[in-house]
Formats: structure tokens, C-alpha cells, sequence
């Protein structure tokens, strides 16, 4: 796999924990980065690598979370990446419910729009997620794809082009 042009990064659960199912950060002191996410953040920055983050936002088609608070959420990860060096280039969301727009991963309309955004070929993208709709997203718009989790090995599964336990190592694979 030669260095991407473009990552695709999913938030919950590959830059900052997952609220548990049902719930969602729905407050700037909610997030908390995962263990390594900085860093791997800034290694794409060093790599030249622009970062676009792609995440489902429901939480709003919910009436659970809005636009502006999800913006302040969107801040504080910045000024938490900004501590550690890093930075995030680009945010899309999909405030949709479930079936009723081509955003909402796994459809693939927020990764067509950043690839669009940043003149590069699908292929030349990598998305990099914790989920199936994740890889699933990626595949749909042309992208390459990474499935990252606890217990994944360095080695292609059976639905993403590689897998890796964290985003650190998942950026390590994608930049070698």
C-alpha cells in the first residue's frame, strides 16, 4: 500500500473513546482521546498527509446534541491535537437519521465529499475506522480501508484492506 494522499479518520472510537451504545459525546468535556490518536494525527500532519475527519452525528437528528455544541466539541479536539502537535484539516458530519440521506456511513457521501474537497482519486485516500460502516463507507466511494480495534492484527481481515489494535498503528501501516 503506497502512503495515501488523503486520510479519512472516523472520530468515536479511533480519535477519542465511544460512548456506550446509545449514548454519545454530547458535551466538549465528554471527549477523551484515545491513547495514541495524537500522535498518530501528527504523524500524518509530519508525513504531509492532510487529515479529514468523518463522523455520524444522529445525536442531532435526535435532538440530543446541536450544530454549535457539536462545533465546540469539533474545537475541543482540535485544542487537544493542537497540545500534542497535531491537527485535523478538515471535519464533515452527518446530522441524519438512519436511512434517509447518502451521508450517513456506510453510505459513502461524507467520504466522496472530502475526497472531492481535496482533489484527490478515491484510491489515493485511506479511511481508517472502528466499525464495519466505516469500511463499508470506504469501499462504497473507492477508498482503501483499515479497521482498527482491540485484538487486530497487522494483517488483512476480511472486510478492510488491513486491520490494526489503535490509530497509531493503523498510520504506521498506511506510511510505511
Amino acid at each position: 500500500m503506497s502512503p495515501p494522499r488523503l486520510a479519512l479518520l472516523d472520530r468515536d472510537g479511533t480519535l477519542n473513546r465511544k460512548a456506550p451504545e446509545g449514548d454519545y459525546v454530547t458535551h466538549p468535556g465528554e471527549l477523551e482521546l484515545l491513547d495514541g490518536a495524537a500522535e498518530a494525527v501528527r504523524r500524518l500532519n509530519d508525513a504531509a498527509v492532510p487529515v479529514a475527519v468523518v463522523t455520524n452525528q444522529r445525536a442531532i437528528a435526535l435532538g440530543r446534541l446541536t450544530e454549535p455544541v457539536l462545533a465546540a466539541i469539533h474545537a475541543e479536539l482540535e485544542r487537544r491535537l493542537a497540545a500534542a502537535g497535531a491537527r485535523v484539516d478538515a471535519f464533515y458530519h452527518c446530522p441524519h437519521e438512519r436511512g434517509t440521506c447518502g451521508c450517513r456511513k456506510p453510505e459513502p457521501g461524507l467520504l466522496e465529499a472530502a475526497v472531492r474537497d481535496f482533489g484527490v482519486a478515491p484510491a489515493d485516500a485511506v479511511m481508517i475506522g472502528d466499525a464495519a460502516s466505516d469500511v463499508e463507507a470506504g469501499r462504497r466511494a473507492g477508498t482503501r480501508t483499515v479497521r482498527i480495534g482491540p485484538g487486530s492484527a497487522s494483517a488483512p481481515g476480511p472486510d478492510a484492506d488491513l486491520v490494526a489494535p489503535d490509530l497509531r498503528d493503523a498510520v504506521e501501516l498506511v506510511l510505511a
